[in-house]
C-alpha cells in the first residue's frame, strides 16, 4: 500500500481536520493567523493527524473530537517548528522563507506560544482528562528535548544514548501521542493504548534518524535543506556519532576541532563526510531506523488483520522508503 492510497482513504476526514485547523486560528490580532497560515499552509504532510485518524478508526471511534485532536497535534507541531527556527536561526522552512526571517524572532516565538495555548484550550474544552494529560505531558517532554539538545550543541562527546534521548523527546513523543490519542478517544483497553503509543514512538525514532541521515545524503533541491546543515548548527546526529565512536584518536581530535568551527572552516563538511563514509555511519543509522520500524510493526499484532492495521504498517514502511 502506497502512502497516497492511505491519504486517499482518509480524504474526507483529513478535509475535516483542515477545516478545524482554519476555524480555530481566528484572532482579532490579524498578524497571528497570517503567521500561522504561512507555515501551516506551506505543504506539511499532516502525518500526525493522519496517524490519529487511523488509530481512532482502528479502535472504533468516529466522533468529531478526532478532528479537534488532529488540529491540536498540528498546532503543537507547528509551534515547535516556529520555535526551532528561532533557535537555529533558520532562513528556510519547507522551501519557503521562514517566519522568523519575515517577521522576526519575537513574533515567531509569540505566535508559537499562541498555538501551544490554543492547543491546550481546545483540549480542555473536550473534557477528556486522559487526553489532556497525555498532550500536556507531551509538550513538556518536547520542551525538555529542546533544552537538552541546546546543552549538547557542538559537544563532540555526545553519546548515542543521549542523541536517542533527544530525538525521543523532540520528535518521537508527538508521533506516539498521535497514535495513543486515537485509542484514548475510543476509550480502548489500556493494552491497546500502550501498544499504539509504543508504535508511534518507534516510528518517530525511525523518522528522525532517517531525517538526520538524509542530511548527509540528499541534494538540497530534493530535500529542502543544506547538506551538513545540522553540523553547521552544532547538532551531532547518529551517522557522525557512530563514526566518532569508531574513529582513531587522531581522527577524533581533528573532527572535534572542525565541529567546534560549526562549518565555518571550508574543510569541515568534506572531512566529516569522509569520516562518516569510512566508518559506515549512514549504513549503521539506517539499520537502526529499520530495527525501530520492525519493532513498531510487531506491536500491531495485538489488533489483528484490519485495513487500519495494514495502513499503520504501511505508514511505518514509508518512513524507510523516503527519497534520498
Amino acid at each position: 500500500m502506497q502512502i497516497q492510497d492511505i491519504f486517499a482513504a482518509y480524504k474526507d476526514d483529513m478535509q475535516q481536520v483542515e477545516e478545524h485547523l482554519d476555524k480555530y486560528l481566528s484572532s482579532d490580532v490579524k498578524l497571528i493567523p497570517e503567521v500561522c497560515h504561512h507555515l501551516i499552509d506551506s505543504g506539511g504532510k499532516r502525518v500526525r493527524p493522519l496517524l490519529l485518524l487511523i488509530s481512532s478508526r482502528l479502535c472504533g471511534f468516529t466522533g468529531e473530537q478526532r478532528f479537534t485532536a488532529g488540529a491540536v497535534l498540528e498546532y503543537i507541531h507547528t509551534a515547535s517548528l516556529l520555535h526551532d527556527d528561532v533557535i537555529d536561526q533558520a532562513a528556510i522552512r519547507r522551501g519557503k522563507t521562514s517566519a522568523n526571517n519575515i517577521w522576526g524572532n519575537a513574533v515567531s516565538v509569540l505566535v508559537g506560544d499562541f498555538l501551544y495555548t490554543k492547543a491546550f484550550k481546545l483540549m480542555a474544552e473536550t473534557g477528556n482528562i486522559p487526553l489532556v494529560q497525555l498532550i500536556s505531558g507531551t509538550v513538556n517532554s518536547m520542551s525538555e528535548g529542546e533544552v537538552f539538545q541546546l546543552m549538547k550543541c557542538g559537544d563532540a562527546s555526545i553519546t548515542e544514548e543521549e542523541y536517542l534521548s533527544i530525538i525521543e523527546k523532540k520528535t518521537a513523543v508527538l508521533l506516539s501521542t498521535a497514535c495513543a490519542a486515537g485509542a484514548i478517544l475510543s476509550t480502548a483497553e489500556q493494552e491497546k493504548i500502550d501498544a499504539l503509543g509504543r508504535f508511534g514512538a518507534k516510528i518517530g525514532m525511525a523518522f528522525q534518524i532517517t531525517d538526520d541521515t538524509l542530511d548527509y545524503m540528499a541534494k538540497e533541491q530534493e530535500f529542502g535543506k543544506s547538506i551538513g546543515k545540522d553540523l553547521e548548527e552544532g547538532k551531532l546526529t547518529l551517522p557522525l556519532i557512530f563514526a566518532l565512536r569508531n574513529a582513531t584518536s587522531v581522527e577524533k581530535d581533528k573532527a572535534r576541532d572542525l565541529i567546534a568551527s560549526k562549518g565555518k572552516d571550508e574543510e569541515t563538511i568534506p572531512v566529516i563526510l569522509d569520516l562518516i563514509q569510512k566508518y559506515k555511519g549512514i549504513d549503521y543509522s539506517l539499520q537502526c531506523a529499520a530495527k525501530y520500524i520492525r519493532d513498531a510493526q510487531a506491536l500491531l499484532k495485538i489488533f489483528g488483520k484490519y485495513p487500519e492495521t495494514n495502513q499503520l504498517y504501511s505508514m511505518a514502511e514509508f518512513i524507510l522508503a523516503r527519497q534520498t
